[in-house]
C-alpha cells in the first residue's frame, strides 16, 4: 500500500467523523458506506457513554470533531512532509493505550498505519467502543488494511517494536517487560499555564476550556497555575463561571464533594465557588474539580523551576512568557505535528 493511498483513506475516515461531530448528528451524503456504518457507530456512541461516565456526548462530540478537522489531505500532507517515507519493512508495532479521554491513542494508531507498518492494539478497558469500529470502516474504505490491523485484549505478544502509555506505576512495569524492545513509553504528565495578572476576561475564558475540557482528566489539561505574588483570583472566578453546569454531572459532582470534604476536614486554606477549588500546593496534578496553584516572584527564576521539572509537563500556557508556549484555549486543539512527551512518534517508527 502506497503512502497516498494511506492517506486518501484517513480523509475518508474524517469525513466519516464529520457527520457526528455536532451537537446534532446529521447524515450526509456522498460518504462512502454509510449504509453499513452509520447507525452502527450512532449505537458505539450509546455504549461508549454508557460504559464510562466521563464520556459524556459534548466530550465525545469534542473528539471526533477534533479528529474530523485533523483528518483533511492538507493536514495530512503538511504533517508527513518533513519526512521520507517510502516503502519499509512493515514491523509489527505494539500500542498500550490509556483510557483517559476518547480516543485518546488514535494518534499512536493513526501515526503507525500512515508510516506504513502493522500495528496490535491493546485498549484500556475504559475507552474500548470507538476505536475497533473506526478500524472496521478503514478496512472497507482501504481493504489492504485488512492484514496490518488487529486488537487484542491478552497480553501482547509477537511485536517488533512498541508505543505504550500510562501510570508512572505502569510505565515503570512497560519499561521492564519491553526492554529489548524499540519503545516510547509515557507516564504521567500535567499542564501548567502561568499568569501575568494581565490577562483579559477572554484569554481567563479560554483558560477555562484548558482546565475543565475532559473534566481535567488529560495530560494535556491545565492542573497547576503559577501567579505573580498578590495576585487577586476574582477576574478569574468570574471568567471561568460560565462552566458551572459542570457540577450537574454526578461523577464530577461526587468528586467535588469528596475533595472539598476532605479538605475542610484537614483545614486547608482553599478557595471555591460552588463547583470547583483553587488551593495552593507545589504539585503539579491535582484532583478533579481542583486547580493548584503557586505564586512566583521573578520570571527567571520559574523558567528554571519548569526547566527542572520539564519531563512532568505536558504542556505551558501562556502569552509571550516562554517559547514553544500555548495559547490561552488551545490545548485541547494539537495539530497531528505536537507530539505527546516532544517525542517525535513518525521519527521513531520509521527507524525500526
Amino acid at each position: 500500500m502506497h503512502l497516498q493511498e494511506r492517506i486518501d483513506a484517513f480523509v475518508k475516515l474524517g469525513d466519516f467523523l464529520r457527520q457526528f461531530s455536532n451537537e446534532v448528528i446529521q447524515k450526509a451524503d456522498n460518504i462512502e458506506h454509510n449504509e453499513i456504518f452509520f447507525n452502527g457507530f450512532k449505537h458505539q456512541l450509546k455504549l461508549a457513554k454508557e460504559h464510562n461516565g466521563w464520556f459524556t456526548d459534548d466530550n465525545i462530540t469534542f473528539a471526533l470533531k477534533s479528529w474530523s478537522d485533523a483528518l483533511t489531505t492538507d493536514n495530512l500532507r503538511t504533517w508527513l512532509k518533513p519526512y521520507s517515507i517510502k516503502d519499509l519493512n512493515p514491523r509489527n508495532v505494539a500500542i498500550i493505550m490509556a483510557g483517559n479521554i476518547p480516543l485518546v491513542g488514535f494518534h499512536d494508531f493513526l501515526s503507525v498505519l500512515i508510516s506504513g507498518h502493522h500495528v496490535l492494539v491493546k485498549q484500556s478497558s475504559n475507552d474500548k467502543h470507538l476505536l475497533p469500529f473506526l478500524a472496521k470502516y478503514l478496512k472497507y474504505v482501504e481493504p489492504q488494511f485488512k492484514e496490518t490491523i488487529e486488537f487484542t485484549e491478552e497480553k501482547v505478544k509477537n511485536f517488533d517494536a512498541v508505543i505504550a502509555t500510562g501510570s508512572n506505576n505502569t510505565a515503570r512495569y512497560f519499561e521492564y517487560y519491553f526492554k529489548g524492545k524499540p519503545s516510547i513509553i509515557r507516564n504521567n504528565r500535567n499542564s501548567v499555564a502561568i499568569l501575568s495578572g494581565n490577562e483579559t476576561n477572554e484569554d481567563l475564558k479560554n483558560l477555562s476550556e484548558d482546565i475543565f475540557r475532559y473534566y481535567g482528566l488529560g495530560c494535556r489539561n491545565v492542573s497547576k497555575l503559577f501567579v505573580p505574588k498578590g495576585y487577586k483570583f476574582d477576574k478569574f472566578f468570574e471568567a471561568i463561571y460560565h462552566w458551572h453546569p459542570i457540577v450537574e454531572k454526578a461523577k464530577y459532582a461526587n468528586n467535588y464533594d469528596y475533595n472539598k470534604a476532605v479538605y475542610l476536614m484537614s483545614e486547608f486554606d482553599m478557595l471555591e465557588n460552588g463547583f470547583f477549588m483553587i488551593k495552593e500546593d507545589e504539585s503539579f496534578a491535582s484532583p478533579i474539580a481542583t486547580l493548584f496553584y503557586e505564586y512566583y516572584e521573578d520570571d527567571s527564576e520559574l523558567k528554571d523551576v519548569l526547566n527542572s521539572k520539564k519531563d512532568q509537563i505536558q504542556c505551558i500556557v501562556s502569552n509571550g512568557f516562554t517559547e514553544n508556549e500555548i495559547a490561552f484555549g488551545a490545548t485541547q486543539k494539537p495539530q497531528l505535528w505536537d507530539y505527546a512527551d516532544d517525542v517525535d512518534s513518525i521519527k521513531f517508527l520509521l527507524s525500526i
